[in-house]
């Protein structure tokens, strides 16, 4: 699947995103996962790549990471992963800029050889169809986006509450699959309502950009919440921390991927309320 998929996704009804870590706590655990979520309503699934400074997440997502990196996952697993699913929606990879640059380094003479261009081209073969990286500044983004183009890769970029409606502006004339509008100030994490700068953030863009699909995440767990950000112009919904409570809380009891299946079902639900 390329870009335009992703950004397909979006149309029709909102779409809802749902997040794991892959490798957490196993490969082959990943893989039941994301087929279920798929079952549940997933129209897109935001797979983690692990890494070990995962700045922009809280710790419900920093001990997925710390499980699926104990367990051994590497990029190279991660895009067998990818290659090995059996679903028929996008896949965005979200991680981080620094281990990109370092997936092509045995190939690099020196530290100016690094470049972000042979993890995108793996991970196109591989089938992501898009790549979220939170610590990636628009600013900096020239070289990623460029390879991203090239493999026709969606490039995600995130709009924060505090960012200024001219940088928004600028995001919007960037981006490309969909647009993720951070709910909150902080790091990502399960709350429990939504918050008043999730409507401020979606009437901002909304003047920039009436067409571009929006999603908001950061804290979105219930179908209320759902329903929520869909009827106040979201076109669809991020949903991480809840998903990765469920892996942690019922992986061993061999109940996780039922829940996981239940939970997108629920939150699927909720935003079609809040398109109605």
């Amino acid at each position: 699947m390329t870009r335009a998929d992703v950004r397909a996704a979006f149309e029709g009804e909102p779409a809802l995103v749902p997040y794991v870590v892959a490798g957490d706590p196993g490969v082959e655990e990943t893989k039941a996962y994301v087929e279920a979520l798929v079952e549940g309503g997933a129209d897109v699934v935001e797979l983690g790549l692990p890494f070990s400074e995962p700045i922009a997440d809280g710790p419900t997502i920093q001990a997925a990471i710390r499980r699926a990196l104990d367990a051994g996952i590497t990029p190279r697993d991660y895009l067998d992963l990818v290659r090995d699913l059996d679903v028929d929606v996008p896949i965005v990879c979200m991680t981080y800029y620094n281990l990109l640059l370092q997936y092509g380094a045995d190939e690099a003479e020196t530290p100016e050889d690094l470049d972000v261009s042979a993890f995108v081209a793996d991970a196109a073969e591989a089938g992501v169809s898009g790549l979220i990286i939170p610590d990636l500044p628009l600013e900096e983004s020239d070289e990623l986006e460029a390879a991203c183009e090239k493999h026709d890769i969606a490039l995600v970029y995130i709009v924060a509450p505090t960012t200024t409606p001219e940088r928004a502006e600028r995001i919007l004339e960037h981006a490309s699959g969909f647009v993720y509008v951070q709910a909150r100030m902080g790091t990502t994490g399960a709350r429990e309502d939504v918050s008043g700068d999730t409507h401020a953030s979606l009437d901002r863009l909304r003047e920039k950009n009436a067409d571009f699909p929006l999603a908001v995440g950061f804290g979105i767990s219930e179908r209320e919440h759902a329903r929520e950000v869909v009827a106040g112009g979201a076109d669809g919904v991020v949903a991480g921390s809840v998903f990765v409570d469920i892996i942690a809380e019922h992986a061993d009891d061999g109940t996780a991927a039922e829940r996981l299946e239940e939970k997108a079902c629920e939150l699927k639900t909720g935003a079609r309320e809040g398109a109605e």
